[in-house]
């Protein structure tokens, strides 16, 4: 077991590695601790010994609700984020339950999706058998989402968000808040359809989402002055860290949280600014990743839709979370109805070079299953020919 505030990437992977050097720096990270790289315990007392560890780290803390997240030593690098491959639990209370969670997340460096992302971006050979697990407090957060700080000098600082635990975010479920900030400091932004969210469920453990109220759905996420904050955060962060950062951030009661910080992989799409040169015939979402494509839609509803998917088709969705990861190794594009250029599934997608278009309102009504189309991921447009 190792204190976050010493974790180094060898023993305890990229996601703590990274939040213990901005720990060190006094960014506003929540304390934790790891369970380092070398497999669960096997034998009655060395497993003993590492739940007694366990339940003294979390005494100190007063035995609160915790998020327990993988940190793989090639997670979180400049080559490769490995974007929500591998397993989190959020809201685990209680040691046992903790090692438990512990012992899932480390199972989960053998998860297919695992080996199918190593094997399109960094190669089977990065595959790990076994990983770090960083534990936290969970921040019961007001408002979460993500930031990516200029990716060259000048640019602009690109912000999500929405009510609750950032996991829906993140997770594609909403179409979140989109903000961006000049190096002038002015702020341009685009409210978007923030309908459900995601928080800490007390009574039964985990998380629970539950319907966001209509004028809450319509308001803004964050006032200017939060938004200042977590873009003079941002900055710091990026300078620390040597470069352009994507990072995971929470607000409760006020103050901001940072919960993940790592490179951007790849080139982030400007945003879409509507104009006269707008096409009657399109649909339009938030650009997520380069590139256009022309070929059939592939409505998938779920993972029972998965086998209808050919390879070159553009996959239509809801939205995607890490198991859609195998169907991006042979989609041609992705059009989800929820969702957002800071999300996983674009993150991804921008990794495996497919155009990806988000936020597409009410697509899979829109679009037949096996219809043309062309789907522009820079311009944030589909078109039905």
């Amino acid at each position: 077991m190792t204190k976050l505030s010493e974790a180094t990437r060898p023993t305890s992977g990229g996601k703590a590695a990274v939040l213990a050097v901005l720990l060190r720096e006094g960014a506003p990270v929540p304390d934790g601790f790891v369970a380092v790289d070398g497999g669960q315990p096997s034998d009655a007392v060395t497993a003993h010994s590492f739940r007694e560890a366990v339940a003294l780290e979390l005494e100190q803390w007063g035995s609160p609700m915790v998020a327990v997240r993988s940190s793989a030593a090639s997670e979180d690098s400049a080559d490769a984020s490995a974007a929500g491959q591998y397993e989190s639990i959020i809201g685990v209370r209680g040691a046992d339950d903790v090692c438990q969670a512990i012992a899932t997340c480390r199972k989960s460096a053998l998860a297919a999706r695992v080996g199918d992302y190593w094997t399109r971006t960094g190669g089977p050979s990065r595959r790990a058998s076994s990983i770090a697990v960083l534990v936290q407090p969970v921040i019961e957060a007001d408002v979460s989402g993500v930031m990516f700080t200029p990716q060259q000098c000048g640019g602009p600082t690109r912000i999500e968000a929405s009510w609750g635990l950032g996991l829906a975010v993140v997770g594609g479920r909403v179409t979140p808040d989109t903000y961006e900030v000049t190096s002038n400091g002015a702020i341009h932004y685009a409210v978007g359809s923030k309908q459900t969210r995601i928080d800490l469920d007390h009574e039964r453990g985990g998380v629970a989402s539950s319907l966001v109220a209509p004028d809450k759905q319509s308001a803004r996420a964050l006032d200017d002055a939060t938004i200042a904050a977590l873009t003079e955060v941002g900055g710091r962060i990026a300078a620390v860290l040597d470069g352009p950062q994507d990072i995971e951030w929470s607000v409760e009661g006020g103050t901001v949280w940072i919960l993940q910080a790592r490179p951007i992989t790849a080139a982030l799409p400007a945003s879409r600014v509507p104009g006269s040169s707008d096409q009657a015939e399109a649909l339009y979402g938030t650009p997520g990743s380069h590139g256009q494509v022309t070929a059939a839609a592939r409505i998938v509803r779920g993972p029972s839709d998965f086998s209808s998917v050919h390879r070159g088709d553009i996959v239509v969705c809801p939205y995607t979370d890490p198991a859609w990861t195998p169907l991006f190794t042979i989609a041609a594009g992705v059009v989800t109805e929820t969702g957002s250029a800071l999300s996983h599934a674009a993150i991804i997608a921008r990794e495996y070079g497919i155009p990806a278009v988000l936020g597409v309102d009410n697509a899979i009504n829109q679009i037949e299953d096996g219809a043309q189309i062309t789907l522009n991921g820079t311009a944030g447009t589909v078109t039905v020919l």
